[in-house]
C-alpha cells in the first residue's frame, strides 16, 4: 500500500520551514497552548520536532507550561507522517465541518473563527486553526496542560530464574524430597538478570521501536518503562518521568502511563461505543469548558472513532474467540482508541501486531503514528517481523540482545551503526529484520574483511556505548535529565495540571479521577450493558430456575397436610435453598475470564477493582430478586406449602437474602484465589459442608460434637431454620401413622392411640409443626428474626471479603514460561556452557542452534526418502452451500503442480482461499462440492493419499505433556506400516529430530516449548510418518519473529533441496524469506489465480510478469511479496485497474503452465501408477492403536498431577468429611436415616469428579479432531476405548480411597463391606466415568458438558427416592425406575444396613396408654404382629414405650421401597447402565463428532423440496 502524502493538517509550515508535530489536535475541548502566544511562536520558530509540548486533556494529557520553551529536535527527521484521514476520510471531513461550525457559531467576532470559516470554503481545512478557539477558552479558564517523557539510566531488571525445569508427575508431587526442594526454592529463589545496562530517553511526540529476539527482554523493557514492575524480583537504576518518580506515578498518576499487552482484552459483549465511552467516562476531567460530562464523552468518542475508522462498528460487539465481533484489525484500533480515551501520556504496546498480516499491521502502526502526532504522546512499541513500511514510521529504535542494549537512538541511523560494526544485511533484508538478525549468531552476516566484530551481547553493549550513536544517546539523556529531572517547578506544574482534572472529593492520595460514587455509577452502567449484550446467559439461568421449579413442583405436587409429608416439606425447602446457592457457583469461570480486564483497568487508573465487585453485586440484586419471585411462586403454590401471605413473603425474603449472601460467598472464593482450579476445589468442598450441615440431611441433635461448630458458621443453616419454622409454625399435620390401628382396633378411642411422628402428644390426632421442628431439628420460630440478622451479617461479611480480595488480589495465575524436561533427562547440551554466545535463555523458550547442530541438521536431511512423483491439479473449483443464499464459489479454476525438490509458495491476501486450496488438495474438506482433477504422475491419487502426504497445520496442536521424541515416535508407530520394524521407526525418529534441530530438546514436553520449537515439532511429527508424495504446510511462520521464521524456512529449503515436494501458504513474507521459494501460486479474492510460475532470482521473473502486464514498476528497495499484493489490489481499501485473473487466463505463462501439466501427465502415464502402501483405512491394526493410545493417555495422566491429585483429594476429603459427619451412626431411626444420607451424599461427589473427567476427554478429542483424524492416524473407536480404559483405574482407585475413609467412620458393619465395596468402589466409578464421557461426547466444549451433566444429574438425584420417598412420588415413579442411583442407593443401603435391629433413641419412643385391664403387651401384640415395632415394657399397664420400627427392613421397605434381597439385582442393573453408557459414548461420538451431514438429512431434504 503506497503511503499517503503528508498533509498540512498534521504539520503546519513554520517560519523556519521545519515541521511541527505537536500542534495538531482533533478535539473539541481542552486543547491548550502556551500561556503566552509569543512563547508558542518562538517555540515553533525553533526546531520543534520532539519536545514536551501541549497535550489535549481529553486525549493524552498535555504538557505543563514550564516545559514549553525547552525543546529538542527529534532524532528521526525522516519519519513518515500519516494523514489523519487514513482510516475514515469521510468521517474526518464531516467532523471538520462540525468543529469549524461550532467554533464559528460560539465566537463569531474572533479572528480564529473567521479564518476557520474561510478555511471551510476556500482552502484545505486545518485542525490547528480551528482548535485554537477552544484553546483560548481553556486559557481563560486557567487550565494548564501536560505531557511527560521517560528517561532511564543504569537500568537493571532482576527476575526469577528457572528452578523447576522438570515436568511434574504424580510421583514427583508425592515424593517427600520434592517438597523439601520446593521449600528450598521458595526460600532461596534462583535469580537472573533480564535486563542490564540500559539508558536512554523517549520524549513526547516520539515513537520508539523495541526490537529483539523472543526472550531477549523486549516485553520486560516495555513493562518497566510503563511502570509495570509487579512481576519482577527487583528493578534497579533510575527511571524518571520528568521530575516524577515511578512511585509518584504509581500512587498518584498511574493513568498517565500505560502498558498495553499484545492481546486485545475487552468485555466481548460490549459494543465498540460502550467500550470507548466507559474509558472516557472514567477519565473525564473536572473542568471541561462549558461542556457537560455527557457532551464531553460523546464528543471524544466521536473524535476517536472517526480518526480510527471505527464509526461503522459503533454498535458492533467487540467479540472474542466465542462471540462474533469486530475484525482483528478493528479490535487493535479499539485498543488504541481506548488507550487514547483514557488520555495516557506514555503508551507501551507489546507485540500488538501478533497474528496480523502485514497490511493490518501497517494500519496499526499508522494509527499509533496518528495518535502520537495528534495527542503528542510518548509511544514505545515492540513488533516481530516489522516491514520497512512499518519501520519508517518510528523516530527511534532500541535493539535488545539477550538483556543488553545493543543500540538506542535514531531509527534512520541504526542500520549504518551495525554495518559500521562489521555486519551486512542480506539481499532486500528490511532494516528491522537486519537489526534483529545481528543479535543471532546464526542469522548475521559478517562483512568481508572485518574480523574484529563484537560477537556476544556484552561486546555489542560495550561497542554501542563507545560509538558515536552511544555518545549521542548519552548526550540526549543528559540534556533531558538537565532540563526536566529534579525540577520542583516542573513536578509542581505537572501535579497541578493533573489534580485540576480530578473530581472534587476524589481524594489527593489516589490515581483515580472520579469519586467512589461516580466510579460505582459508571461501572454499574457497564455491568448492565454487559448483561444486555449477553441476554442468552441470563435467559438460560432464568430458564433453569423455572424448569427446576416446575419439575420439583410436580414431584411434590400439592402435598397433603399430614405427617407423612413432614419429611417431604423439609426436602422441598432444603432443595429451594440449596439450588439457589448452587447456581452461584457457576459464576466462578466468568469471574476469572474478566479478571485480566479489571486488572488492566486498575493499572490504567480507571476505577478501583472493588468497584467492579460492588457493581456486579448491586446490578445482580434486582435480577436475583425477579428470579427468586418467579421460582418461589411456581414452587410454593405447586407444592402446597402454607398459603398465608405472611409465610409466603417470609419464604421469599429468606430465599432472596440467602441467594444474595451465597453469591457473595462464591464470588469471594473466586476473588481469594489466583487460579480457577483452586477456587473450584474449595467451592466444591464448601458445597459439601454447606449441604450436610444445613440441618436437613443430619439434624443438629444427631451431629457429633467435634463437627457441630460447622453449623454455627453455615449461613444456609440459619436460613433453613427460618424457612422450616416458618412453614411448620401454623401446620397441624393430621397423623398418618396412628398406633395401634387396623384389624382388631376398630372401636378404640384416641385416648388409647398415639401418633408415631416425632413431636406427637397422646390424645391428639395431629402433630403440632412447631413441636416437630423443635424436637426433630432443634429449630424454633422465635429465633427467626435473629436468624435473619445473622444471615444479613454473613452477607455483609462475605461482601466485605469479596471487596477486599477483589481490591488487593487482582493478579491471576500465569503460565510458566520455563521449558520442562521429562524426569531423569534434560537438555542434551553438547556445547560449552561457558561460551556466552551459545548460552541460551532457556526460560524464554528461545532457540539457539550451534554451528555443529546446523551441520548435523544438513547432513541428516539427506536421509529424506527420495521422491520422483509429481502432484498436479487442474481446473479445481470448490463451492460451498450457504443456507438461504446461492452457493459460494471459494476456488475458481485453479491449476498447478508441485515437483519434488521444489518449494512452492501459496500466497494471497486474507480471505483469498489459501488454506481452502491447501485443504482441498490435501483431501481435508468434508462439505461443499469439489470439481476438477488431482493427479499423481497424471494418474488417480492412491487410496492412501492422506497417509502418503504430510500436513502441518497453522495451529500447533499436540498433547502438551508428551515429549518431542514421544510425539514423533507416536506418529511413526501409527502412520508407518506395521511391517516396518520398531527399531527402524525409532532410528528414523532420531534422524527426524536431528533434521529438525530438535535433538537437544527431544525430552522436553511439547506444551512447554517456545513457538518456533513447536512449529519444528509439528513439521517433525509429519516427517516421522515418512510422507512419500509431498508435504503441505499452512502458515509455518505465523507468529514467529523474523529470525525464527528464517530458521524454519531455511529448514524447509534444505528438505526441498533433498528431494521433498513442499507446498506452503505464507503471510506476506519479508523479501529475504520470499527468495527461499522456487515457485509461487498467487490467489486473488474468490480463489482466482493471479499468477503461477517460477519466482526467479531476486524475484525478477515474477516482477517482469507484472510489469509487462501494466503494473507499476517495483522499486529497488521494495519487498516483491508486498509489491505483487499491492498491484493485484489486495487489502480492504486497495483496488487494481487490471483484472489480473483474466490477464492470467489469457497470458502465455498460463498456457505454458497447462502444457507443462499435460507433459507431466503424459510422462507419468507411461509409468506404473503410485501404489497404495496401505490397503486398509489405517496403517496399523485396531488393537495396536488402542495399546499405543492407552500408553500415551497413561503418560499424559501421570504427568498431570494437578488432575490426579484433585481427583484423589476430593475422594479422600469427601470421604472423611461425610464419614466424620455421620460418625458411628447409631441403630436408631434417625441413625438409620443418617446412614441413608451418608450414602446419598457420597454419591453426590460424582458431580465434581465427572466435570474433571470431561475436561481431559474433550482436550484429547480436540487433538484427534484437529490433527490426527485428517492424517488417518488411528480409528476414533480406538481413541474412545483408550479414553475410557485409562480413566477407569484412576477412578476406581479414587472410589477405593473414598470407601476406605467413609465406610468404617460412618459405622457400617465390616461383614457387609465386601458387597458395599463392589458397589461403591467398582460399580459407582464405572457408572459415573462412562456417563460423564457419554455427555462429553455430545458436547462441543467442557463448559457445555458441565451444564448438560448438571442438568441430567438433577434428574438422577431428584428421582432416586431419597429427597422424595418412593411412596410420595406419584406420577413420577417411572422416572424413579429409570434413575441409575435408585439401584446404586438401594444396593448400598440394603446391603449395608438391611436385616438389622433398630433401637429407638429416647425421643423416638411414643407413649401409649392401653385400655384399662390390658397390659401393654396384650394391647399391642396384634398390631406388632402385622405392622412391626417393639415395646420396652410389655408388662406395664400404662405409658407403654413403643418403638414403631423393629428392623431396618421395615423402615427401608415402607418409606424408601428399599429391599435387602435386591442387592444382586441392583448390581446387575448398575452393570447394565455401565454397558449402556459405554455404548452411548461410541454412539454419541459418532452422531455428534464423526458422522458427516445432518442428523436428520431426510427431513432437511423434504424441507428443501417444499
Amino acid at each position: 500500500m503506497s503511503d499517503p502524502l503528508p498533509l498540512t493538517v498534521i504539520a503546519e509550515e513554520t517560519p523556519s520551514g521545519s515541521v511541527s508535530r505537536a500542534a495538531f489536535h482533533p478535539t473539541l475541548y481542552n486543547i491548550d497552548t502556551p500561556s503566552s502566544q509569543n512563547a508558542e511562536e518562538d517555540h515553533h520558530a525553533s526546531n520543534v520536532q520532539g519536545h514536551h509540548h501541549e497535550h489535549p486533556v481529553h486525549s493524552p494529557p498535555p504538557p505543563v507550561s514550564p516545559k514549553l520553551g525547552q525543546t529538542r529536535a527529534r532524532s528521526g527527521s525522516s519519519v513518515s507522517r500519516v494523514d489523519v484521514e487514513f482510516f475514515d476520510p469521510e468521517g474526518v471531513q464531516a467532523l471538520r465541518r462540525t468543529m469549524t461550525k461550532e467554533a464559528k457559531d460560539s465566537d463569531r467576532p474572533s479572528v480564529a473563527s473567521s479564518s476557520s470559516d474561510r478555511t471551510l470554503k476556500d482552502e484545505p481545512f486545518d485542525f490547528e486553526k480551528t482548535i485554537r478557539h477552544f484553546v483560548r477558552r481553556r486559557e481563560e479558564a486557567q487550565i494548564t496542560q501536560r505531557s511527560i517523557g521517560v528517561g532511564f539510566q543504569n537500568l537493571r531488571v532482576v527476575g526469577l530464574g528457572a528452578s523447576a525445569s522438570y515436568q511434574p508427575t504424580l510421583g514427583s508431587v508425592l515424593n517427600p524430597l520434592g517438597v523439601l526442594e520446593t521449600v528450598q526454592n521458595i526460600r532461596h529463589p534462583a535469580l537472573r538478570d533480564i535486563l542490564s545496562g540500559f539508558e536512554g530517553v523517549v520524549r513526547p511526540g516520539e515513537m520508539i521501536l523495541v526490537l529483539g529476539r523472543p526472550g531477549s527482554g523486549c516485553s520486560t523493557l516495555l513493562k518497566t518503562l510503563a511502570n509495570q514492575r509487579q512481576e519482577f524480583h527487583a528493578v534497579e537504576g533510575d527511571v524518571h518521568y520528568d521530575s516524577l518518580s515511578p512511585q509518584d506515578i504509581h500512587d498518584h498518576f498511574r493513568g498517565d502511563v500505560q502498558y498495553c499487552p499484545e492481546d486485545d482484552v475487552h468485555f466481548p459483549t460490549l459494543t465498540v461505543e460502550q467500550t470507548l465511552k466507559f474509558a472516557v467516562t472514567t477519565r473525564t476531567p473536572r473542568d471541561r469548558v462549558e461542556a457537560s460530562r455527557e457532551q464531553f464523552q460523546d464528543e471524544v468518542v466521536k473524535v476517536l472513532t472517526t480518526i480510527f475508522g471505527l464509526r461503522h462498528t459503533l454498535n458492533t460487539p467487540v467479540g472474542d474467540a466465542a462471540i462474533r465481533g469486530v475484525s482483528g484489525g478493528e479490535k487493535k484500533r479499539v485498543s488504541i482508541a481506548e488507550a487514547m480515551a483514557t488520555r495516557s501520556c506514555v503508551g507501551a504496546w507489546d507485540n500488538s501486531t501478533r497474528g496480523l498480516d502485514s497490511s493490518t499491521a501497517l494500519e496499526f502502526v499508522k494509527a499509533l503514528r496518528i495518535a502520537t502526532d495528534v495527542f503528542h504522546a510518548t509511544t514505545i512499541v515492540s513488533i516481530y517481523q516489522a516491514g520497512e513500511s512499518l519501520y519508517k514510521h518510528f523516530d527511534k529504535v532500541c535493539v535488545v540482545y539477550e538483556g543488553r542494549m545493543a543500540y538506542f537512538g535514531a531509527a534512520d541511523k541504526a542500520r549504518q551503526h551495525f554495518i559500521d560494526m562489521g555486519y551486512e544485511p542480506a539481499n532486500r533484508q528490511t532494516t528491522a529484520d537486519f537489526l534483529v538478525a545481528v543479535t543471532d549468531p546464526n542469522g548475521r552476516i559478517p562483512r568481508a574483511g572485518v574480523i574484529s566484530q563484537p560477537r556476544t551481547a556484552a561486546e555489542f553493549a560495550d561497542y554501542f556505548l563507545k560509538s558515536e550513536a552511544g555518545k549521542e544517546n548519552r548526550a540526549d539523556l543528559d540534556s533531558y535529565l538537565e532540563e526536566f529531572v529534579g525540577k520542583p517547578s516542573v513536578a509542581s506544574a505537572y501535579m497541578t495540571s493533573a489534580r485540576a482534572e480530578f473530581a472534587k472529593g476524589s481524594g489527593k492520595k489516589n490515581p483515580y479521577m472520579l469519586t467512589i460514587p461516580q466510579q460505582v455509577r459508571a461501572v454499574m452502567k457497564r455491568r448492565v450493558q454487559i448483561i444486555r449484550g449477553n441476554l442468552l446467559a441470563t435467559g438460560l439461568q432464568v430458564f433453569s430456575f423455572i424448569f427446576q421449579s416446575l419439575i420439583m413442583g410436580s414431584v411434590f405436587l400439592n402435598m397433603p397436610q399430614n405427617t407423612a409429608n413432614f419429611f417431604s416439606r423439609g426436602g422441598i425447602l432444603f432443595f429451594a435453598l440449596l439450588f439457589s446457592a448452587l447456581t452461584s457457583m457457576a459464576e466462578i469461570p466468568a469471574l476469572y475470564s474478566q479478571r485480566p480486564i479489571v486488572l488492566r483497568h486498575e493499572r490504567a487508573a480507571l476505577y478501583h477493582p472493588f468497584i467492579e465487585a460492588l457493581a456486579l453485586t448491586l446490578v445482580d440484586v434486582p435480577l436475583t430478586f425477579l428470579t427468586t419471585i418467579v421460582f418461589s411462586i411456581i414452587l410454593y403454590f405447586m407444592t402446597g406449602l402454607q398459603r398465608t401471605a405472611s409465610q409466603f413473603f417470609v419464604f421469599i425474603l429468606f430465599l432472596f437474602t440467602m441467594s444474595v449472601t451465597m453469591k457473595a460467598w462464591f464470588r469471594a472464593i473466586a476473588a481469594a484465589f489466583k487460579s480457577e482450579a483452586a477456587a473450584q476445589s474449595v467451592a466444591g468442598i464448601a458445597i459439601l459442608a454447606l449441604a450436610i450441615y444445613t440441618g436437613f440431611t443430619i439434624p443438629k441433635p444427631s451431629m457429633i460434637g467435634a463437627l457441630r461448630w460447622i453449623t454455627y458458621i453455615n449461613p444456609l443453616r440459619y436460613g433453613f431454620e427460618a424457612m422450616i419454622t416458618n412453614e411448620f409454625r401454623t401446620l397441624k399435620g393430621e397423623c398418618s401413622s396412628l398406633v395401634p390401628r387396623g384389624p382388631g382396633y376398630e372401636n378404640i378411642t384416641l385416648a388409647n392411640q398415639v401418633c408415631t411422628t416425632v413431636g406427637s402428644v397422646t390424645g391428639q390426632p395431629f402433630v403440632d409443626g412447631n413441636r416437630f421442628a423443635g424436637i426433630s431439628y432443634g429449630f424454633y420460630w422465635s429465633k427467626t428474626w435473629m436468624n435473619f440478622g445473622i444471615v444479613i451479617a454473613f452477607g455483609v461479611g462475605f461482601l466485605t471479603f469479596l471487596l477486599l480480595f477483589t481490591e488487593f488480589n487482582t493478579s491471576s495465575a500465569v503460565e510458566s514460561s520455563v521449558m520442562l524436561f521429562k524426569r531423569g533427562t534434560g537438555p542434551n547440551n553438547s556445547s560449552n556452557a561457558n561460551d556466552e554466545e551459545a548460552l541460551n535463555e532457556k526460560d524464554s523458550k528461545g532457540l539457539i542452534i550451534s554451528d555443529e547442530d546446523e551441520k548435523l541438521q544438513k547432513e541428516d536431511t539427506v536421509s529424506v526418502p527420495a521422491m520422483n512423483d509429481i502432484f498436479t491439479w487442474q481446473h479445481v473449483r470448490y463451492t460451498v452451500p450457504i443456507a438461504g443464499q446461492d452457493d459460494r464459489l471459494l476456488l475458481s479454476d485453479v491449476s498447478g503442480y508441485v515437483a519434488p525438490g521444489k518449494l512452492t509458495a501459496l500466497m494471497g491476501e486474507s480471505g483469498a482461499g489459501k488454506t481452502t486450496l491447501l485443504n482441498v488438495l490435501a483431501q481435508r474438506v468434508s462439505t461443499g462440492v469439489v470439481t476438477g482433477d488431482r493427479f499423481v504422475n497424471g494418474q488417480a491419487l492412491p487410496a492412501d493419499f492422506q497417509s502418503q502426504s504430510g500436513y502441518c497445520q497453522q495451529m500447533d496442536t499436540h498433547v502438551p505433556t508428551a515429549t518431542v521424541r514421544e510425539a514423533l515416535l507416536f506418529s511413526a508407530k501409527l502412520r508407518q506400516p506395521k511391517s516396518v520394524p520398531l527399531a527402524e521407526k525409532e532410528a528414523y525418529v532420531e534422524k527426524c529430530l536431528k533434521m529438525c534441530g530438535l535433538e537437544k530438546y527431544a525430552n522436553a514436553s511439547v506444551g512447554s516449548l517456545g513457538i518456533e520449537y513447536r512449529k519444528r515439532t509439528t513439521i517433525a511429527v509429519e516427517l516421522a510418518a515418512k510422507p512419500k508424495l509431498l508435504l503441505f504446510l499452512d502458515e509455518p511462520t505465523s507468529g514467529l519473529d523474523s529470525q525464527s521464521a528464517w530458521a524454519i524456512m531455511s529448514f524447509l529449503r534444505s528438505l526441498a533441496d533433498n528431494g521433498q515436494a513442499i507446498l506452503c501458504t505464507i503471510h506476506q513474507p519479508s523479501a529475504e524469506l520470499f527468495q527461499v521459494f522456487d515457485r509461487l501460486l498467487l490467489l486473488q479474492k474468490g480463489g482466482r489465480t493471479a499468477y503461477f510460475g517460477d519466482v526467479g532470482r531476486n524475484a525478477t521473473t515474477l516482477i517482469n510478469y507484472f510489469e509487462k502486464n501494466g503494473a507499476r514498476p517495483c522499486l529497488d528497495d521494495e519487498n516483491p511479496a508486498e509489491y505483487m499484493l499491492d498491484v493485484i489490489g489486495a487489502g480492504a481499501t486497495a483496488t487494481s485497474k487490471q483484472d489480473w485473473y483474466q490477464l492470467w487466463q489469457s497470458s502465455r505463462e498460463s498456457k505454458d503452465t497447462q502444457r507443462q501439466i499435460e507433459a507431466i501427465h503424459a510422462e507419468g502415464r507411461n509409468r506404473p501408477a503410485v501404489a497404495a502402501s496401505i490397503h486398509t483405512e489405517f496403517a496399523t491394526p485396531w488393537a495396536y492403536q488402542v495399546v499405543e493410545l492407552f500408553k500415551r493417555d497413561a503418560e499424559a495422566h501421570w504427568r498431570n498431577p494437578t488432575y490426579l491429585m484433585a481427583k484423589l483429594i476430593l475422594n479422600v476429603v469427601g470421604g472423611l468429611f461425610i464419614g466424620f459427619t455421620f460418625f458411628k451412626a447409631k441403630h436408631s431411626i434417625q441413625g438409620t436415616q443418617n446412614k441413608l444420607f451418608a450414602i446419598f451424599m457420597a454419591t453426590i461427589l460424582s458431580v465434581p469428579l465427572s466435570n474433571q473427567i470431561q475436561v481431559l476427554f474433550i482436550q484429547m478429542r480436540n487433538v484427534y479432531e484437529i490433527r490426527e483424524r485428517p492424517s488417518r492416524m488411528y480409528s476414533w473407536t480406538a481413541l474412545v476405548t483408550s479414553q475410557v480404559l485409562i480413566e477407569l483405574p484412576w477412578n476406581i482407585l479414587g472410589s477405593t480411597l473414598l470407601f476406605l475413609t467413609w465406610f468404617w467412620t460412618v459405622g457400617f458393619e465390616s461383614s457387609r463391606g465386601g458387597y458395599t465395596y463392589l458397589m461403591m468402589g467398582i460399580a459407582f466409578p464405572l457408572y459415573y466415568t462412562t456417563i460423564a464421557q457419554a455427555v462429553a461426547a455430545m458436547a462441543p466444549s467442557a463448559e457445555i458438558a458441565a451444564l448438560l451433566f448438571s442438568f441430567l444429574f438433577s434428574f438422577v438425584v431428584t428421582f432416586n427416592g431419597v429427597l422424595q420417598p418412593f411412596a410420595q412420588l406419584g406420577w413420577w415413579r417411572w422416572m424413579y425406575r429409570l434413575s441409575p442411583y435408585t439401584y446404586l442407593i438401594e444396593g448400598l443401603l440394603g446391603q449395608a444396613i438391611g436385616g438389622q435391629q433398630v433401637s429407638c433413641s429416647p425421643v423416638e419412643y411414643v407413649s401409649i396408654t392401653p385400655p384399662s385391664g390390658l397390659t401393654c403387651g396384650e394391647y399391642m401384640n396384634p398390631y406388632i404382629s402385622f405392622a412391626g415395632g417393639y415395646l420396652t415394657n410389655a408388662d406395664a399397664t400404662s405409658a407403654c414405650q413403643f418403638c414403631s420400627i423393629r428392623t431396618t427392613d421395615q423402615f427401608l421397605n415402607s418409606a424408601f421401597n428399599i429391599f435387602y434381597n435386591h442387592h444382586w439385582r441392583n448390581f446387575g442393573f448398575m452393570m447394565a447402565f455401565f454397558v449402556f453408557n459405554f455404548s452411548c459414548i461410541y454412539l454419541l461420538t459418532y452422531i455428534f463428532r464423526i458422522r458427516k451431514g445432518s442428523i436428520l438429512p431426510s427431513f432437511k431434504r423434504r424441507a428443501a423440496k417444499k
